[in-house]
């Protein structure tokens, strides 16, 4: 499936940006932020290089003077990150940091601020109509639903069985 611009507007500021797995947060921010610094926080060995010392983005982002723009993609894996982000916020307010995550509510859960209001949270959610257009399709919506990582699998309705197994598997 080809890249579909969504509405989502970019901020300014810096912001979390949370929505449902497979919502095209990750895909989002490389089609409209190319030149960010991006920490991957799925990638094992950066996962484990921050979950060991997280104020190692301190000296990154210091290594990166000209990068405006830092994301940290999947920030609920290493949240201890967030306390760094928070001195960084204070200390370079010339950066713009993005923070993604698959629910807030789970930050909140293990007791993470989600820094005081210094960051605005949005949210990225499924295809709207509008975003689709003319590939929209009605009957296609109301059996499949207009999540990205469904529509764009080799097979949607196997795709839509793993991913909603996926959802009933965590509430459990």
């Amino acid at each position: 499936m080809e890249y579909i611009r969504r509405f989502l507007q970019l901020s300014n500021q810096s912001f979390f940006l949370f929505g449902p797995r497979g919502t095209g947060k990750s895909t989002w921010i490389r089609e409209t932020i190319p030149e960010a610094l991006v920490i991957d926080l799925l990638a094992p060995e950066t996962h484990r290089s921050y979950l060991a010392r997280p104020e190692r983005l301190r000296d990154i982002v210091d290594a990166q003077p000209a990068n405006h723009t830092v994301v940290i993609d999947e920030i609920q894996k290493v949240p201890q990150m967030l306390d760094v982000v928070h001195q960084l916020l204070e200390t370079r307010p010339t950066r713009r940091y993005i923070l993604t995550g698959s629910s807030a509510r789970k930050l909140k859960r293990i007791g993470i601020d989600l820094l005081a209001g210094r960051a605005l949270v949005k949210s990225l959610h499924p295809f709207m109509a509008a975003e689709l257009g003319g590939a929209f399709s009605l009957e296609n919506a109301l059996k499949l639903g207009t999540v990205p990582l469904v529509l764009s699998g080799a097979d949607p309705e196997e795709t839509l069985k793993a991913y909603a197994g996926l959802y009933l598997r965590e509430e459990v």
